[in-house]
């Protein structure tokens, strides 16, 4: 009976795999993010007109950044405890010998849906990140033939 309560807990450990490279991804992604914030607050005070605008702008999307990937990482860790308990449920029905099943589902579904919310946080700073990318119109010059 272990060997299959085993057996059982491997899926929630899968899942455990997932979340941590996920997390991984999101905290390099953060990383880089505050990097950049640094670099343009060193600017912030040195530049004028125009260009302090285009400074302040990009700090904004950038604070917007941060605090999406935060919330992402803080429900992953949230989605990791519910996978850990999903586990610990599962040994603990076969242990003590009780009906925990609808337990180790109900922990099940909340990781999963804790993690589909982190997700959705991850898209939304994914599209911030490329609206960032795109290319200031005033760079361009389409007014200009070349």
């Amino acid at each position: 009976m272990i060997a299959q309560t085993i057996q059982l807990a491997l899926a929630p450990v899968f899942v455990l795999v997932a979340i941590g490279n996920i997390m991984n991804l999101l905290s390099t992604r953060l990383g880089r993010v505050v990097d950049r914030s640094r670099h343009l607050q060193g600017l912030h005070m040195a530049t004028e007109g125009p260009e302090h605008d285009m400074v302040v702008a990009e700090i904004r999307l950038l604070d917007r950044r941060i605090r999406l990937i935060t919330r992402a990482i803080g429900l992953l860790v949230s989605s990791g405890l519910a996978i850990g308990t999903t586990v610990a449920v599962l040994f603990l029905q076969e242990l003590a010998g009780l009906e925990l099943q609808r337990l180790a589902a109900g922990t099940f579904m909340v990781a999963v849906a804790l993690m589909m919310w982190a997700l959705l946080l991850f898209l939304s700073e994914t599209r911030i990140a490329a609206q960032q990318l795109k290319i200031p119109r005033d760079y361009l010059e389409l007014e200009r033939d070349l």
